[in-house]
């Protein structure tokens, strides 16, 4: 026994797998591992083997030998519980893969994913098999007192496993540990079942124990301070060997075997080259073979079809050849990648939705750089004419294998998987993601299993930025913002809340499917990775368990389905298109060089354009005036972090106002297009060929290094441009400074494949806005019916494009926005808390039988599943009744009486029952309403804003109108456009807040406002931000002091906002002094109802009669606000306010 006190082997790992159950990054025991040079631990997660691979590799790393095992849920009899699994060699390895896989798939009557106990005892060969914990199959059946089953259960495994089944014994100080220790000693001797001494590890650090506590918590939807929960002993971390030999010396057999058992392992799972199916019906014809013949004859029919012009100067055949010339290139290089299978498939599948109807888009990522791809109808961009390189997708130097990204519409992507499952069976599946505790979601989980009210948890996370392309950590949260430090220094329980979350942040929290990757393999998937499914969701694959890399590593190649809703727009508004305006039209055949269109976006006219929406952009565009869709893509291009400063380059040298630099007379050709701007990954590489001699694909190699700015492959790569350069007859230090002005552009050169196609699309939308502009916003709005934030935005475009809009109408509007020729519909699907399967029942039952006459009328047709509580209350007051009652206040409070004379009248139906009585609808229609007063006006667009998101019948600010000649105030428009007013007060209402930080942390905000002349957006800086945020809130009207800040050459101009005031309180703030003048002396009475509270203004009247002035001083002052001096003015009199 002297050899097993050299190590223990913890051969129980909770990885971060274990969702909401282990606390261990991979990469966090990797280090651990290799400080304490660990000799063998084993994996161990529950329910899935999500991380073997990861494992695999990463203990390997460490110097440790990695042992694969899982824990998978078995039914036996009528019990369910976890039995651990470990692999012994690869066949092992492939049957729990099988194992796990079923588990999930083969069960879909439960949320509990499981297998029969007879698919484990049939798949003897290549496991070991562990009896469990306490909390396993056979620690359930001990717990319910099952003894006989329990002695069934490990004499059947005995019997099948022999000595590759164990009887664990674990020593945490669990509850009824001892017991079950006791039972299966006990066993252990009567069955002759060898013993092993194993650990649970939840955590590597006894510190994690508080929020590993917390952590089993989330998972179990229960609270920290309920003494009945489940609750863990503190003895779950990575213990010595020391602590281990101590805890077990009276079992020396239980040692010796931990200590063995990793001698009986000799597998670890691997990475694997590409596995890709042939899909080439002929046999007899290889998939190289195959792509060559279907790749010329697409060649042949672009040039049929005339997509390939020719000019009447031009030599077709000279052409042709030059075609040709390429796809035998690239044909070559696919070929000897052992990638023509995966152009194949992707061709299939493509090929498929575009004869299906599914809209497609025209490819993007590098792949577009591809002729064979757009021979195949994979890419709609010819890449000759778009100067665009096929090394830059596919070249022999290539490490990691790329991939197509196709955007496919997104309310028919899931028939082109039902395709996939057809066609490749056991062989396809999603690829799992990993929904992570990040900073929000932690503190949001750690406070409600501390207890912590929901509000005061939600006021903290609302501290926390939430920028899902820029995410910050909790800590950097931390630092960034004063208030919540402020926090955490003076509540105890904040400290508690973050000292928890910190410790928990970047767990894995839940499992997810990256719905756009899938994966296809040239076998049945689960030989080669575990696969998962969702019991919940309506998914029609499975997924692997691994994630992207994970999967990728072992083998499988991934296929990108994006779903993108632009296609979706554009097919929608095509057929509106095409059922009211023009038969023929079709999208793919349209104008590119159109200057209506290029004339709209000179304009900056961008809202609902693909890509060209934000203010920036607009900006841009307007600068650069495009005439051509080689701007468009090299905007794209531009309009990011970095190049974005190349811009006005750009457009200076377009329009003449600069000299492009060419760098050097032989690149000009490769500059020109882009007026001496590198815009593109691309140029790079042909600069390199031209000046360097480079081949393509060592050209590929040099981007890669000057974008991921590694010094060592740099600067040889540096030397290799200098060397080719003279070979070419240009002087070293010229190569030299070339190479030095062409590597910052490298950093952050953009794909011009995926800039072309996505300008493609862009334009495609513009064209659309231009010439169909009702068709395009309807397809653009019923897309976005529960985005109100977007809606408002295209609310504004339309009002100022003169377009007529329906107020939403149960007797006018549809459940999606319609238009004919004179009038544009708003949708009451879009409404708040209106369905939109309820709505559409609701419009059926008008088309039908006609308009709704009355309410009474409307709940009598109505089925009352269609008409719930907040169904009605969101029609009501977005102002859908008005038409039948536009007393909104009565109607709403009305709504419990209609949905029970509702639910009377349709079970009267029901058992054919009839009231004589309700001939009579006017009337019933008083008796089902409460007799009141209606909202007043603020109150009503306040209601109108909460259910739609903005404001449609009527604007806020137009009940302070009275106040803007008192204030000066101007519309915002006139204030910009005014080159003479450096200064002014503008009126305003917000629509929507955007909080960010800047670089020292500090908050500031991107405001969206409406005033009576449009929409526009400001930025309020920290300092007055911080000042005024309580009441910068959505809905809310307010006076903003703004100033300009124009340029030194007087050609640009910003805005700064230098002070805000909430226009309610200076209606509501006291007046000191007024006068009040009438000519009549009748209208004293009103004046005195008007003035009868006591205030804090001194009030005067002025009776003007026949020719004689008489001033009166009130005695008490009285309440005079900016309400009161409304009524004062609706009642005929003049003010003269102090």
């Amino acid at each position: 026994m002297q050899e097993s006190n050299q190590n223990f082997n913890h051969l129980k790992i909770h990885t971060q797998y274990s969702i909401c159950e282990g606390a261990i990054k991979i990469e966090d025991l990797k280090n651990y591992c290799k400080k304490n040079k660990i000799k063998s631990i084993g994996l161990s997660d529950t329910n899935n083997l999500c991380g073997a691979l990861e494992f695999s590799e990463e203990i390997s790393k460490a110097g440790t030998q990695p042992i694969i095992g899982t824990q998978i849920n078995f039914k036996f009899n009528d019990e369910i519980g976890l039995v651990p699994l470990i692999a012994k060699n690869q066949k092992g390895y492939e049957t729990i893969l099988k194992l796990s896989s079923e588990s999930y798939l083969q069960n879909n009557d439960n949320l509990i994913p499981y297998c029969d106990i007879s698919n484990l005892i049939n798949s003897p060969d290549g496991i070991i098999v562990l009896s469990g914990s306490l909390y396993s199959l056979s620690g359930n059946l001990f717990n319910k007192n099952k003894n006989q089953d329990l002695i069934d259960l490990y004499s059947k495994l005995k019997q099948n496993f022999k000595n590759d089944f164990y009887l664990e014994i674990q020593r945490h100080n669990d509850k009824n540990e001892k017991q079950f220790e006791l039972f299966n000693l006990n066993l252990s001797y009567s069955l002759q079942i060898p013993l092993i001494a194993t650990h649970e590890v939840f955590y590597i650090d006894q510190s994690m124990h508080e929020a590993h506590d917390a952590l089993l918590c989330i998972k179990n939807k229960e609270y920290i301070n309920d003494k009945q929960r489940f609750k863990l002993s503190t003895n779950h971390n990575f213990k010595s060997d020391v602590e281990m030999f101590n805890l077990f010396s009276d079992l020396p057999e239980a040692l010796q075997n931990n200590y063995n058992l990793p001698y009986k392992c000799s597998f670890k799972a691997n990475n694997s080259k590409p596995l890709l199916p042939d899909i080439t019906s002929n046999n007899q014809i290889s998939s190289d073979e195959t792509l060559e013949i279907e790749a010329f004859k697409g060649l042949e029919r672009k040039f049929e079809t005339n997509l390939i012009k020719v000019d009447e100067n031009q030599n077709k055949n000279r052409i042709f050849d030059e075609y040709k010339e390429r796809l035998y290139h690239e044909i070559k290089i696919i070929n000897q990648m052992k990638y023509s299978s995966y152009f194949l498939i992707v061709s299939d599948y493509i090929k498929w939705a575009k004869k299906n109807d599914i809209p497609v888009g025209p490819g993007r990522g590098s792949g577009a750089g591809s002729l064979v791809a757009w021979c195949l109808s994979i890419t709609d961009i010819d890449p000759i004419k778009f100067n665009l390189i096929f090394e830059r997708f596919l070249n022999p130097d290539r490490i990691s294998m790329p991939d197509f990204d196709i955007d496919f519409c997104e309310e028919k992507r899931d028939l082109v998987f039902n395709y996939l499952n057809s066609k490749y069976k056991d062989s396809v599946a999603h690829i799992i993601t990993f929904g992570k505790l990040k900073a929000r979601m932690v503190i949001r989980d750690v406070g409600r299993v501390i207890g912590l009210p929901y509000g005061f948890v939600d006021s903290i996370c609302k501290m926390i930025p939430f920028d899902p392309s820029r995410p910050m950590k909790l800590q950097e949260c931390i630092n960034s913002e004063p208030r919540l430090q402020k926090l955490i220094q003076e509540d105890n329980r904040v400290k508690k809340l973050v000292d928890l979350s910190l410790k928990l942040e970047g767990l894995n929290r839940n499992f997810a499917t990256h719905a756009a990757g899938v994966v296809i393999a040239d076998k049945k998937l689960n030989s080669i990775v575990p696969l998962y499914k969702d019991q919940s969701s309506d998914l029609l694959l499975p997924s692997t368990q691994f994630d992207m890399y994970s999967a990728e590593n072992a083998g499988l190649v991934k296929f990108d389905f994006l779903g993108l809703k632009t296609l979706t727009v554009i097919n929608k508004a095509q057929k509106l298109i095409k059922e009211k305006k023009n038969k023929l039209f079709n999208i793919e055949k349209i104008n590119y060089e159109d200057q209506k269109v290029f004339d709209l976006l000179s304009e900056g006219k961008t809202v609902g354009l693909f890509q060209l929406e934000s203010s920036g952009m607009k900006e841009a565009l307007t600068n650069m005036k495009p005439n051509r869709l080689e701007d468009i893509i090299a905007l794209v291009a531009l309009y990011r972090p970095g190049p974005m400063s190349n811009i006005p380059v750009y457009n200076d040298c377009k329009h003449g106002k600069k000299e492009p630099d060419y760098l050097h007379p032989k690149l000009k050709e490769i500059l020109e297009p882009t007026y001496g701007v590198i815009i593109y990954q691309e140029q790079v590489m042909q600069i390199a060929q031209i000046l360097s001699g480079f081949t393509a694909g060592e050209a590929d190699i040099l981007r890669r290094a000057m974008g991921k700015k590694k010094r060592s492959e740099l600067e040889k790569q540096k030397q290799r441009f200098i060397t080719g350069a003279e070979k070419n007859g240009i002087a070293k230090d010229i190569a030299a400074g070339i190479f030095m002005k062409i590597e910052p552009f490298a950093e952050y050169g953009f794909n011009k494949s995926h800039a072309a196609a996505y300008a493609v699309i862009a334009y495609q939308t513009a064209f659309l806005k231009t010439y169909y502009p009702n068709e395009f916003f309807a397809a653009s709005m019923s897309m976005e019916l529960s985005n109100q934030k977007k809606l408002s935005e295209f609310y504004e475009e339309l009002k100022r494009i003169k377009i007529n809009i329906v107020r939403p109408d149960i007797n006018k509007c549809f459940a999606d926005f319609t238009s004919d020729d004179n009038n544009f519909y708003y949708a009451l699907g879009a409404i708040k808390n209106v369905g939109y399967e309820a709505i559409s029942n609701l419009i059926k039952e008008r088309s039908k039988n006609g308009e709704y006459k009355s309410l009474f009328d409307f709940i009598s047709r109505a089925n009352p599943k269609d008409i719930n509580k907040l169904q009605l209350e969101g029609l009501v007051k977005a102002g859908a009744f008005d038409s039948l009652n536009n007393n909104r206040k009565s109607l709403l409070e009305s709504i419990p009486n209609l949905i029970l004379k509702s639910k009377n009248l349709f079970e009267n139906k029901s058992i054919n029952q009839i009231n004589l009585f309700d001939e009579n609808s006017d009337g019933i229609d008083a008796n089902l309403l409460y007799k009141t007063e209606d909202f007043k006006f603020e109150e009503r667009l306040s209601k109108e804003f909460e259910c739609l998101g903005f404001f449609i019948s009527d604007h806020p600010l137009n009940q302070y109108k009275d106040l803007f000649n008192q204030y000066n105030i101007i519309n915002f428009n006139t204030y910009i456009n005014d080159k003479t007013i450096k200064e002014s007060v503008v009126a305003a209402t917000i629509l929507k807040i955007q909080e960010k930080k800047n670089q020292k942390g500090l908050s500031y905000a991107i405001i969206k406002f409406t005033d009576l002349g449009g929409v526009f957006e400001l930025f309020v800086f920290s300092d007055l931000f911080e000042q005024k945020r309580d009441f910068l809130k959505e809905g809310v009207s307010l006076f903003m002091n703004l100033i300009k800040n124009t340029s030194i050459d007087g050609e640009s101009s910003r805005v700064n906002v230098r002070t805000i005031t909430k226009i309610s309180d200076l209606t509501n703030n006291p007046i000191k002094s007024i006068e009040i003048q009438t000519l009549n002396i009748n209208n004293l009475d009103k004046i005195k109802k008007i003035i009868s509270n006591p205030g804090e203004t001194n009030v005067t009247l002025k009776i003007c009669n026949n020719k004689l002035d008489h001033k009166y001083k009130l005695n008490h002052k009285r309440k005079i606000d900016q309400n009161t001096i409304l009524q004062l003015k609706n009642a005929g009199v003049t003010l003269k306010i102090d």
